[in-house]
């Protein structure tokens, strides 16, 4: 197996942007759509309102669904990380390192980041 299979990240199921619409029409949109005609309905007469309502929550729970799945993708992706920092242990004390992935010069365009963090149990000082 090569490094770089070793090293690749699996990919969300949705984008960033992507995920936002369909979330905020899962969470928003859809439900206040729902809510309004069946609303307008019964004052106005509009045609059929429960299987409008009904085709529309169908519709948004779908979408929640997929919010889901795309959710679990990305926490298993990685991708909400900026990096890693590993923690060794060097005699009665403990170095951390910060590991950014990509380029480091990202970093500083960032407002936050967020990094995991690991014990690699290993003495820097000490080669194998």
């Amino acid at each position: 197996m090569s490094e770089s299979s070793v090293d690749r990240k699996p990919t969300p199921l949705l984008g960033d942007g992507t995920y936002k619409l369909v979330k905020q029409s899962a969470t928003i949109v859809l439900p206040a759509l729902a809510t309004l005609y069946f609303a307008l309905a019964q004052l106005w007469d509009f045609p059929e309102p429960e299987k409008v309502v009904a085709s529309i929550t169908a519709v948004n729970t779908f979408l929640g669904v997929l919010v889901q799945i795309s959710k679990k993708s990305y926490y298993a992706s990685g991708q909400q990380y900026a990096g890693e920092i590993q923690v060794q242990d060097v005699g009665d004390k403990k170095i951390a390192s910060l590991v950014v992935d990509g380029d480091p010069a990202d970093i500083l365009g960032m407002k936050e980041a967020t990094f995991r963090i690991s014990d690699t149990g290993e003495n820097p000082m000490v080669k194998p």
